[in-house]
Formats: structure tokens, C-alpha cells, sequence
């Protein structure tokens, strides 16, 4: 008789945790840093700060697969664009690499 592993047709999906570990382990490689940002005062900032060599701060937003910022997040987010930022959502791994190769080129 075989055993059967439940679960095996349908893989864990991707939590926006994993993505943010992603992100900061791909921009330290690069010899940048992913600064975790926590605002006491202010609610719904975005996650992570990125700082690469030669390249202006960029603020990161990271959400699960598919997810979308809460209106609160897209407000603040409009608030930084509207100040002169750059303001980044990204939802996967492949939106990291994506965004770390428009950054350096």
C-alpha cells in the first residue's frame, strides 16, 4: 500500500513575511539595506526603506500575493509620492527582482 501526502497538489502560498525576508536578503547582496520602518505616531507607513549605493531611498510596501495596500496604506502612500518619493507595492518574489533591476539600471 502507498502512502499519500496530503496537501502535496496544492504547495503553501507564498505569505508577505516571506517576500519581506526575500527582499531584504536580495538587497543586502547588493550591498543595500532594508530598513524596517515603524512610525509610533503615524499608521499605515509603508514596511521597509530601501537604501542602495548611489540611488535614492525608496519606500517598499509588501504585501501577500494578489493583496492590495488598505486605504489607509494608499493614502499614506500617496502622501509620500505627492512629497517627491518614490513609493514601491510589491507582491512577489518576482516583483522584488523586478523592482532591484529597474532600481540598479
Amino acid at each position: 500500500m502507498r502512502k499519500i501526502k496530503l496537501g502535496d497538489d496544492h504547495p503553501e502560498p507564498t505569505r508577505e513575511s516571506t517576500i519581506e525576508i526575500y527582499l531584504c536578503q536580495e538587497v543586502k547582496k547588493l550591498g543595500g539595506l532594508a530598513l524596517k520602518w515603524s512610525s509610533m505616531n503615524v499608521r499605515g507607513v509603508p514596511d521597509r526603506i530601501v537604501l542602495m549605493p548611489n540611488c535614492p531611498a525608496v519606500f517598499v510596501e509588501l504585501k501577500a500575493p494578489g493583496k492590495k495596500p488598505t486605504a489607509l496604506q494608499a493614502q499614506m502612500i500617496q502622501k509620500l509620492k505627492d512629497l517627491g518619493n518614490t513609493v514601491q507595492v510589491i507582491d512577489s518574489k518576482e516583483g522584488v527582482r523586478q523592482f532591484l533591476f529597474e532600481l540598479l539600471t
